[in-house]
């Protein structure tokens, strides 16, 4: 096993400059303007994969990757003591601290690279390997911001390269049950959707906790990478940062990708035209300025497109549930997780991920379940490994011509709930501006000196 880091975990300080000279570093690399071919998959068909993020929910990522029967070729956590499982599984893989570092030394020895962060940081090293021509698997959701999103949609489309976001449930049996039944018109017109989640199940509407000493293991600079410089406190990391706006999105952006998702693909629903925040609760004096609401709803409307009528969709978290139904058989529930699509002919229900799709009003054994009519997919993580071998980007369904809006249609409930109950957004995709000028700052991003896209 090669180690690159330093006994304390950390690189030089000059090394933090690396990120803004990358343009110059990847100039020294093939980027094409077209589909860029893998190096690793010539002699053995296997790709090599470096991994931004190796412990927590990257470890997932990682096996993926790994039972998809591809190389484990490097690996980088700024967390050692959370890492340390990945470290010891692969024993192969090189072994960085710093992610700009594991780029710039084994950048023409990998194929592709797993983001797998906080939300902060997934633009900065997802831009960063697509100025290298390198493929790229980012976690959900794909940005902290829409400015972000759009800026790695363009680059993407520039290196012509694969791309997925770890929207896992998008390659469920589900998830094409649920295209099938809405699009075939088995359910009727559906004006009005439901989506809900039970989180945050960590702690939001508060203020940011008191300093702690970093423990060794940590490498709390790289952690916070392009974020302010602000204290460690063990209430963030490793688990609770979702709830901080420096680091994540809330709930509705950790969840939503896994459940608006299926609206939005089934009905095509495209950008919002508007945004409505009803409910945005907050108790803690100050919370506002640190951490996202402990609970939210947040009405989306979409305009009518392609033969169908407007859809308003309603997002419900933390202590909101999704209103029962009239005409919802005694004997179902609503999901805790999940949606409930209203349409003309039946109503339908199903869970996170696109988790089993169900018919729940009393006709519901007269519903004629449609054709399969969608290609069923291999595995979320076999399909962008797929895409590379095949040079096919699109074999990737969600890719970043996916991914991008859906991030885009989140983040405008996030920014619509960090300012409060009452507020009113109208979208408008092409200038990125909302009609609110304390929102249109939200859109955009900013970076701690050292640090940029």
């Amino acid at each position: 096993m090669t180690r690159v880091m330093q006994q304390n975990g950390s690189f030089p300080t000059s090394r933090r400059r690396f990120l803004g000279n990358t343009v110059g570093a990847a100039s020294s690399l093939t980027i094409l303007s077209g589909f860029v071919k893998s190096r690793g998959a010539g002699a053995n068909g296997k790709l090599n994969i470096a991994f931004v993020g190796a412990g927590g929910r990257a470890a997932a990522n990682i096996g993926g990757c790994a039972a998809a029967g591809q190389n484990i070729h490097a690996l980088c956590d700024v967390d050692s003591a959370r890492a340390a499982a990945s470290f010891k599984k692969y024993p192969e893989a090189k072994i960085y601290i710093d992610w700009r570092e594991m780029l710039e030394k084994e950048g023409d020895k990998i194929d592709a690279v797993v983001v797998s962060t906080p939300d902060h940081l997934h633009a900065v090293a997802t831009m960063a390997a697509l100025k290298m021509g390198k493929h790229v698997y980012v976690e959900k959701p794909l940005t902290l911001t829409i400015s972000e999103a759009r800026a790695l949609h363009e680059a993407a489309r520039k290196a012509g390269v694969c791309t997925q976001m770890g929207n896992t449930g998008h390659a469920s049996e589900g998830s094409r049950l649920i295209n099938e039944y809405v699009q075939s018109g088995a359910i009727g017109e559906v004006s009005q959707v439901y989506c809900r989640t039970n989180r945050p199940v960590w702690p939001q509407d508060l203020v940011r906790p008191a300093e702690e000493p970093v423990p060794d293991t940590l490498n709390w600079d790289l952690w916070l990478g392009p974020a302010a410089e602000k204290p460690y406190s063990s209430q963030i990391v490793p688990f609770k940062w979702r709830g901080f706006r420096d680091y994540g999105t809330g709930a509705l952006g950790d969840m939503g990708a896994h459940i608006i998702d299926h609206p939005v693909w089934a009905l095509d629903l495209g950008l919002p035209s508007k945004v409505t925040v009803e409910k945005a609760d907050r108790a803690v004096p100050g919370a506002e300025k640190d951490s996202h609401p402990s609970s939210c709803i947040i009405h989306y409307e979409f305009a009518a497109k392609d033969g169908r009528g407007p859809v308003k969709l309603q997002w419900l978290d933390g202590q909101y549930k999704i209103p029962r139904p009239a005409g919802m058989r005694e004997d179902q529930q609503v999901p805790d997780n999940g949606c409930v699509y209203l349409g003309s002919k039946h109503l339908m229900m199903h869970g996170s991920h696109g988790g089993t799709p169900s018919i729940i009003d009393p006709n519901f054994e007269k519903f004629v379940a449609p054709p399969k009519t969608l290609e069923r997919s291999p595995g979320h993580y076999l399909e962008w490994i797929e895409a590379i071998q095949q040079g096919d980007p699109a074999r990737a369904k969600s890719n970043f011509d996916v991914a991008v809006p859906l991030t885009e249609t989140l983040l405008l409930g996030t920014i619509g709930s960090l300012l409060g109950a009452g507020t009113e957004l109208t979208w408008d995709p092409e200038t990125m501006r909302t009609g609110n000028e304390r929102a249109d700052k939200l859109v955009q991003h900013s970076y701690r000196e050292g640090w940029s896209l």
